[in-house]
């Protein structure tokens, strides 16, 4: 039976978006494809008219997520808010407990490398990212902003990082707040 074009497209969508949060939240080889199509409600058999394989949702899925979180920074920094804001609500408690929610590179930075067809689009979200942490240094004239923007991005990314690793919460709030602090 066929749906119509925007069913189909809306039900792409979900299993898009429930990938994205399973995979941050278990990386891809602790989640099947059965789980995500139960998260999306649908059955395992209909993956294969949306997909050709999990390598290819793993890619598509990274674009996905990584374009509404590309798209979420550009609003924050065309509201006029200065990325300090940006930084402070990456850096916080909250981020730090909602992988599933939370970025890309933190989560899924150390899968990458063993899942190459992901590559390319891991590396568009992280040209994104720099870019979008880039544009407002760049406009203040700052001759080292690319470099900045990738020691901004190294220091969050490694503080969220180290955050959820260790079993102290106190050692953990204090990594965040301490990279915040610096940040700033």
């Amino acid at each position: 039976m066929r749906y119509p074009p925007e069913e189909t497209a809306e039900k792409h969508a979900r299993i898009l978006e429930q990938a994205s949060i399973l995979f941050r939240e278990r990386g891809f080889s602790g989640v099947s494809l059965s789980e995500i199509m139960k998260a999306t409600g649908l059955t395992h058999g209909a993956f294969y008219n949306h997909f050709e394989s999990k390598e290819d949702l793993i890619s598509e899925s990274i674009d996905d997520a990584s374009a509404k979180l590309l798209d979420f920074m550009k609003e924050s920094a065309a509201s006029g808010k200065p990325m300090t804001q940006y930084v402070d609500r990456y850096l916080t408690e909250q981020h730090r407990d909602e992988r599933g929610d939370g970025c890309l590179i933190a989560a899924l930075g150390s899968e990458i490398a063993r899942e190459p067809a992901a590559q390319a689009a891991f590396t568009r979200h992280v040209e994104g990212t720099l870019k979008g942490l880039t544009e407002p240094l760049a406009k203040a004239k700052k001759k080292s902003a690319r470099r900045d923007a990738i020691h901004t991005l190294s220091s969050i990314v490694g503080a969220i990082i180290l955050a959820r690793a260790v079993d102290d919460p106190e050692l953990s709030e204090e990594i965040l707040r301490e990279v915040r602090a610096a940040l700033d």
